[in-house]
């Protein structure tokens, strides 16, 4: 029997490792941390329950087909919410908008922002459709195996069909003319961790699927997921084991051999897969520094300044997903993404998760989690972190404070935050970028960096900074792919009908101390 070390418990690494379980490997996964999760972790305190990262459920029929490839349904997993509408977004001069899927309540409020705007709107809807058919058909939900294969004559006249050089906030002005408006319908670009200003217009993909396909949310919090993939993957005989920090991949000419944890014993496998963010496992644990050189000079996503409150009461004003954007949109994104700061007018998000899911919080009391976006860590630039988080702690106060919430300070019961040295450290993110390589023209398809290592070539990667891209349904896509890379290169071993946990050293695993 074939076997296979994951490096992470992400999303990606749960998945990948069930997948090839299911494909008749013996798998164990190592992490670093006491529990799976990787970004999309949990705190639980005092009866609140808050996701660390994603709180969007966006493209549930992605995650439908990984259950399904693991031979169950997703309803019998999870229960869905969703959430309409799905965002409530404050402007700087007081102007609100709540985007929804309800067409006839969206023409009311952008009609009266811009009159005649609702055409611009179902044109734009389209466009979106378009982009995320063909994306998922042709790009994101495929292998690239060469610069040709991506390139080739079938998918070049699609690039340019897809807006892929395009700009995703110049893009907008052919749907709307009101600045509101393009702002409305293109800070979701932030989802991925870069700007509007330069996003590919292909993600007008994004806007389509929330509207179409609706936003949603797990009752239990999105690390419902986690804990439901880890148990499937658990039955089928993945083996976890916590609490065991990686400090190096071997390698042995073309070949990766095994792995050394921190207590120095040693794993071996025919198979290694890292969910650990694709630059960080380059740089800390591969001996090739020219690559690890490399990857530092690519693009990287935004971080992010995060608070955790819990609070003794229920402040009404706030919906399930509340966006507060910058009066100078532009100037924002260039502090975030230039000067790697925190933007002189903050933009930021609050989720208030008890709004849908009352079991996020006490009777009468309130879960809030705040995100202020911020630029990645940047030894060149002055990140002064302790000075930037009381900065924008601040703005976030003052913010609610013209909502009617006031006393909202007086009212925090406790409060966790974190930086982007936090995000570094916490889960090994190089530069404490949250969202891991960047997705500009030049980091997309075949152009961002491979699912397997183009020298060791047993070696393959799972996670955002691979391809496609980062977001949890891209990442399950990304577990997908680099299984079907694995099982076409590897030879396949019978599938197992193993349903129990096994020793590392009874799996097959070469284990010394």
């Amino acid at each position: 029997m074939n076997t296979a070390l994951v490096i992470g418990a992400g999303i990606g690494g749960i998945a990948i490792a069930a997948r090839l379980a299911a494909s008749g490997y013996q798998v164990t996964v190592i992490e670093k941390n006491s529990k799976p999760g990787g970004r999309c972790d949990q705190i639980i305190r005092d009866g609140h329950r808050f996701d660390i990262g994603p709180t969007l459920f966006l493209m549930p029929q992605l995650f439908a087909e990984t259950y399904a490839a693991l031979g169950e349904r997703m309803e019998d997993h999870l229960e869905l919410l969703r959430v309409d509408p799905t965002y409530r977004i404050r402007f700087d001069d007081g102007t609100e908008l709540s985007l929804t899927s309800d067409l006839n309540a969206m023409r009311d409020q952008i009609e009266a922002i811009e009159p005649g705007s609702m055409s611009g709107l179902l044109r734009y809807l389209a466009e979106g459709e378009q982009n995320c058919r063909v994306s998922v058909d042709r790009f994101v939900g495929r292998n690239f195996y060469n610069l040709l294969d991506y390139f080739s004559l079938q998918n070049l006249p699609l690039l340019f069909q897809l807006k892929a050089l395009k700009k995703h906030y110049a893009n907008v002005g052919n749907y709307f003319h009101d600045s509101h408006l393009k702002a409305a319908f293109t800070f979701q670009n932030m989802y991925l961790g870069i700007s509007p200003f330069d996003a590919l217009a292909t993600y007008s993909l994004i806007q389509y699927t929330e509207m179409a396909e609706g936003v949603w949310f797990p009752k239990g919090g999105l690390y419902r997921v986690i804990e439901s993939l880890e148990s499937i993957a658990k039955a089928r005989g993945v083996q976890f084991i916590y609490n065991a920090p990686v400090t190096k991949i071997q390698v042995d000419q073309d070949r990766a051999t095994g792995i050394v944890l921190r207590d120095d014993s040693q794993l071996n496998a025919d198979v290694i897969v890292t969910n650990a963010d694709l630059p960080y496992a380059y740089r800390d644990l591969l001996p090739d520094e020219g690559a690890a050189k490399r990857l530092e000079k690519l693009k990287y996503t935004s971080s992010a300044i995060m608070f955790y409150w819990g609070v003794d009461k229920v402040y009404s004003q706030l919906g399930t997903h509340n966006i507060f954007l910058a009066g100078d949109y532009r100037a924002s994104f260039d502090r975030i993404f230039k000067d790697h700061t925190l933007p002189d007018e903050p933009s930021f998000y609050v989720h208030a998760p008890a709004r849908i899911d009352s079991t996020a919080a006490p009777a009468g009391q309130d879960t809030l989690m705040v995100l202020v976006p911020v630029g990645h860590l940047d030894d060149a630039a002055n990140q002064d972190w302790s000075a930037l988080q009381a900065r924008a702690r601040k703005t976030v106060l003052q913010k609610l404070e013209k909502l009617g919430a006031s006393d909202l300070e007086q009212h925090i019961k406790f409060e966790v935050s974190y930086t982007p040295e936090d995000w570094q450290t916490q889960y090994n993110l190089a530069k404490g970028a949250a969202f891991g390589l960047s997705h500009n023209f030049m980091q997309v398809g075949y152009l961002r960096p491979q699912n397997r290592h183009p020298r060791y070539r047993n070696l393959y990667f799972a996670g955002s900074s691979t391809h496609p891209g980062t977001g949890l349904p891209l990442v399950l896509l990304s577990a997908r792919l680099t299984t079907e890379r694995i099982l076409k290169e590897v030879a396949v071993p019978q599938p197992s009908n193993v349903h129990s946990v096994t020793s590392a050293r009874n799996a097959g695993f070469a284990v010394s101390q």
